[in-house]
């Protein structure tokens, strides 16, 4: 199963964190893992080019932080469970991708929630809820992979470059 198989039409654009304005004409779902190292080259590459069309009002970002089962990922779980649903979210994301080979290497899950509070100054938030809900679109709607990237039709990882992302966001 690739992006080929992701069902858009299962895809909300509520459930997540929003970046930018609810009243947006564009919305870009992006699911990611906060331990995968794919998902943080999206984010070094895009959220630059991203925020410029979220502060002209031409898109809502909407990050959905997706608990993954697999070993190499649950990790991440342990981190979007700090990530605040506010004006904060976007920096704090960032300071957990800057810091992702520390406390990626830390093999007790206690340790990387103390990684979280003592060094990012983060605090465990009430994600439980979401975390279910996004779980259950996500195997509603065929992804599986992180990251995935929905926009309107359009699905896609990381890869994408910035002129083609360009040239959906145009369009």
């Amino acid at each position: 199963m690739g992006m080929t198989e992701v069902d858009v039409t299962k895809i909300n654009p509520t459930t997540g964190i929003k970046i930018g304005d609810d009243k947006a004409p564009i919305k870009v779902i992006e699911f990611v893992n906060l331990r995968c190292p794919f998902c943080r080259l999206w984010s070094d590459e895009k959220d630059t080019f991203l925020q410029q069309y979220v502060e002209e009002g031409k898109i809502q970002r909407v990050i959905k932080l997706f608990d993954k089962e697999k070993p190499s990922l649950a990790k991440g779980n342990i981190m979007h469970h700090h990530v605040p649903n506010n004006d904060l979210a976007l920096s704090a994301i960032q300071s957990i991708y800057e810091t992702q080979d520390d406390w990626g290497d830390l093999e007790d899950h206690d340790e990387i929630a103390a990684f979280a509070t003592d060094r990012l100054n983060l605090s465990l938030q009430d994600f439980k809820d979401t975390s279910e809900s996004i779980i259950n679109e996500a195997e509603a709607a065929n992804v599986v992979f992180v990251p995935t990237v929905i926009i309107g039709e359009h699905v896609f990882d990381q890869k994408i470059s910035i002129q083609e992302l360009k040239a959906i966001l145009d369009n």
